[in-house]
This record gives structure tokens, sequence and C-alpha cells, in this order.
């Protein structure tokens, strides 16, 4: 140990330097300081490992909830087979009943589908699916496009009275899908009556106690729907890939694999290739969604945007409810702008010099009609004034229709065709003065030989008056000698005035000779 300094003895004690007294401050400092980033970062962990686990903990509990409700329907559905069954079997005996009554009866029908309104027609529709005759209901329904809205009212009732709905509607549209049978005769285009019949089904075959979740389709019609579907796929890589079909095409496509409920995961791609490609049909934003494409509707709406397909994008983003994300009214402009640049360049292409005008002004008409038919449907009238573009059209239909005035042309004189002498005038018949004769046209003047006032040869006669039916004297009338008339003739018809008209043989403006002895 070290010895105990004398309490009595002076030390000397060693003063520190001001150096070593900064150099302690400013390490104090620097562990101040690093403890305080250190409070920091263990602050900010555990605030991140609290947000996870509050995070993880309401994914837990969304998990639970989804596999509780999942748990629940399938009970519930496992439970309604039974009732789903029993109410299929009744309502398939009942038709059955139904049709057999119905052929024994044996109605009388007009074999050619006419009927008068509403109720006859869903009376006969009644009767075809009751039948279970396929064939005379498509070739029924295609004929009866002007009344889509009353088939389109009237046939889910229809196919409710089938036996086999989804058997009946398959065999109707077999005709043209999924290949077109009718060979050359393939002249009209008959697929808006596939997609009517195939939308008409879905509440025909919708489960009646838990819903759309579950369609009542036996498994042998769905693998025949499957089989449908694949059919179709390889007919369109025969017919050039998705760019080269048509969208009526595409769109009873779409259709049946919703109504029948056979859509693929592995396939969701080849949907969303359809449905950008058809995108402009009404329809496809619902179809994308019974899809399964809800998750890709954003990027479908970029790539609609993208393309210059903005009026498209707009009903997208209405049926998803992506309006906050893009907003329609920029979108509708953007189109607007998309169209007068196409206006442009058909002005000025070379190869449209005749009708550049028409088809620029054409353009412009369908975009302005498309926009505001967008702007009324949704209530844009707040962010878009249609006002404006309501002029235009109007401006560029007012030019249309002056363009289409008839250009007058001077009228060419006509002649007669007797001696191709000139006409009279058209409006000579409504003239105060104008004079027709009644007479029959006489034959062409032949001077007397017994005739001797004017030496040989005779001058030629003066030009008649130059207005038609003039019933001033002329100038140097040639008189026949009284000898030479004829005896009178008994003629039926009022006299006439004394001088005669201009025209025909008569250029002197006298009636042959046998006439003025009759006057007199």
């Amino acid at each position: 140990m070290g010895s105990i300094p004398d309490p009595g003895e002076v030390t000397e004690l060693a003063q520190p330097s001001f150096d070593e007294f900064q150099r302690q401050t400013s390490l104090m400092t620097s562990c101040t300081l690093l403890w305080k980033e250190l409070s920091d970062h263990i602050n900010s962990l555990e605030q991140n490992l609290l947000k996870q686990s509050e995070t993880l903990k309401r994914k837990i509990e969304t998990l639970d909830s989804e596999t509780k409700a999942s748990l629940d329907s399938l009970k519930k559905r496992e439970l309604s087979v039974e009732e789903s069954v029993k109410i299929a079997l009744r309502r398939v005996e009942l038709n059955t009943k139904a049709a057999m009554r119905t052929l024994s009866d044996e109605l009388e029908e007009n074999p050619d589908g006419e009927v008068d309104n509403g109720d006859g027609l869903l009376q006969h529709l009644k009767s075809l699916c009751l039948k279970m005759e396929a064939k005379k209901f498509w070739n029924f329904v295609a004929g009866k496009k002007k009344e889509l809205d009353l088939l389109r009212e009237k046939i889910p009732a229809a196919l409710s009275e089938c036996i086999d709905p989804a058997r009946f509607v398959m065999g109707a549209i077999s005709e043209v899908f999924p290949v077109d049978k009718r060979g050359n005769e393939a002249g009209s285009d008959l697929a808006w009556a596939c997609v009517l019949i195939l939308e008409s089904l879905i509440p025909v075959v919708v489960d009646p106690v838990i819903g759309k979740s579950r369609m009542l389709v036996t498994p042998s019609m769905k693998e025949q729907a499957k089989e449908i579907a694949e059919t179709w796929k390889r007919s369109l890589e025969e017919r050039g890939g998705i760019e080269n079909v048509k969208t009526p095409d595409v769109h009873t496509f779409l259709q049946h694999l919703v109504t029948f409920g056979i859509v693929k995961k592995e396939d969701l791609e080849f949907y969303r290739k359809l449905v950008v490609a058809s995108a402009w049909r009404k329809q496809m934003p619902k179809l994308a969604l019974s899809l399964g494409l809800g998750d890709q509707m954003p990027d479908m709406i970029e790539e609609l945007i993208s393309k210059g397909q903005q009026l498209d994008a707009v009903h997208f983003t209405y049926e998803v409810g992506l309006v906050d994300k893009f907003p329609p009214a920029p979108l509708l402009k953007g189109f607007l702008r998309d169209a007068k640049k196409a206006a442009s360049s058909i002005l000025d292409d070379p190869n449209n010099t005749g009708r550049a005008v028409q088809l620029a002004a054409r353009k412009e008409q369908s975009a302005l009609k498309a926009v505001i038919k967008c702007i009324e449907e949704y209530k844009l009238e707040a962010e878009f004034l249609p006002e404006n573009l309501k002029k235009r059209l109007e401006q560029l239909e007012k030019s249309k229709t002056e363009k289409r005035k008839p250009v007058v042309f001077p009228a060419n004189k006509r002649t007669r065709a007797s001696n191709g002498g000139p006409m009279p005038p058209a409006k000579a018949g409504r003239m105060t003065n104008a004079y027709v004769s009644s007479f029959p046209a006489p034959p062409p003047f032949v001077r007397s030989p017994s005739h001797t006032q004017y030496p040989t040869p005779v001058p030629g006669y003066p030009s008649p008056p130059a207005m038609y039916g003039n019933r001033s004297p002329p100038t140097n009338p040639y008189v026949y000698s009284p000898e030479a008339a004829p005896p009178p003739l008994a003629c039926p018809y009022p006299g006439a005035p004394m001088n005669y008209p201009t025209y025909g043989g008569y250029g002197n403006g006298l009636a042959p000779a046998y006439q003025q002895a009759y006057y007199r």
C-alpha cells in the first residue's frame, strides 16, 4: 500500500492546464451528441417495430375475418346444395310438364314468328324454349334486331322455361360461335344476338339461394363450354391473332367465359390483351371486372391513355372508381386535341386532296359528339362546359349543309323535234296573251303556182316576233286569193283569234288559207 501523506506536510498539487480543460469539454460534448443520436435511432426503431406490429396485427385480423367468411360461405354453400338442387329439380319437372302439355295440345303458332306486341313475343319465345327448339329460337331472335330492347327484357323469362337452359343456349348460338358455320352466307354480323342470349342466361342459371357466386351449370355443360372456348382460341390463331379479330367476336368470347364461369387464372394476361384491343366497346369495363382484371385496371387505363384512347379510359375509370387518380376533364381535352391533330394531318395528306375537307370535318364531328355524350352521361358540366363544343359542332354541320347545296346551271334552250326550231319559253302557257291552237299541225306551206303577185323567186319571209304568242299583225302578210280557199270546215272548236301564233311552220304569223276562210 502507498504511504498516507501526513496532513501536516504541505503537498504541491499539479494545476490542470487550459488545453486539458478544452479537451475534456469537447469530449463531453461529443458523448452527449452521440448519446442523443443513439437515443433517436432507438426510438425510430421502436416506432417502426410498433407500426409493423400493428400492420401485421391488422393483416392477421383481416385474414381471420376472411377465413371466417370463407368458412361460413363454404358451410352455407354446402348446406344450400340440397335446397338448390331441389329447386332446380322442381323447375325442371314443371318445365317438362309444360313442354309435354304444349306438344300435346298442338298450339297454333305463326310459322314465321310474326308477333304484334311484347306479350305475343314472350309467348312465342316461351313456346320455343319449352320445346327446346334451339334452331328456331336462334332464327327468331336473329331476325328481331330492331326490337333489341324488347328481346333483352323478354328472353330471360323465356329461357327460364327451358328444361336445360345452358344446353339450349349452346345449341342456339352454335350456328355462329365458336366458328361461323354459315360459310358464304355469313354476310351479316350476328355476334350481337350471341351476346344478348348469353347475357340473358346469367339470371336463369344463378343459384337461387346464394346468388352469382355459384352458377347452376352441370359439369358436362361446363366442360363443353371449356371446349368451345378452346376452339375459339385456336380459330383466333388461324385468323392472325388478336390484332385481326373482330371486336364483336371478342365480346362474344368473353361473355361466354363469364356466363358459364370458366375463367382461367393462367389466361388473365390473354384476357387483358383482348379487353384493351376492344376497349371501345362499352361493356368491356364490366367484363374486365367479371374476368378478374380489377387489380390490373390502373395499368390498363394508362395503356389506353398512351394509345390515344382517352375516351375509353374515362369509361374504365368510372367503372372501377379511379376518377381521383385519372380525372376525366384532362382526358377529354387531350382526346379533342388528338382529334384536331388527326384532322389537320388529313388536310395535309396529298392522297386525300379531293375529300380532305370532308374527311377532316367528319373526324372532328365524331370526336365532338363522343365527348358531348360522355359529358352528359357522367354529369361533367361543372368541370368541362359543353357549350363551346356544341357551337363548334353546329359550325361544322352548317358548313357541311352549305357544301351540299346543288349548283344551278343555266337551262339549255329546248328545240322542237319536228323542224329543229327553237321551243317556246316554258312560261308561255301561263302568259295572258299566249294562245295554243287545238288544231293538228298542218303540213308545211307550199306556194300555189297560180299566184302571180310576186315574181319568182319569192323573197324570204320576215322573222317572227320576238315574243311567243304576240297578237300584233305581221308587217307584210301574205294573202291568198279567195278562189284558192277550200270550203268551210265544220269544226266543233270555238273561234280563235285571227292572228295565228308565230311558231312551228308558220313563220309569218298567219294561219293556213283554209283556216282563214273558215274564220271569215
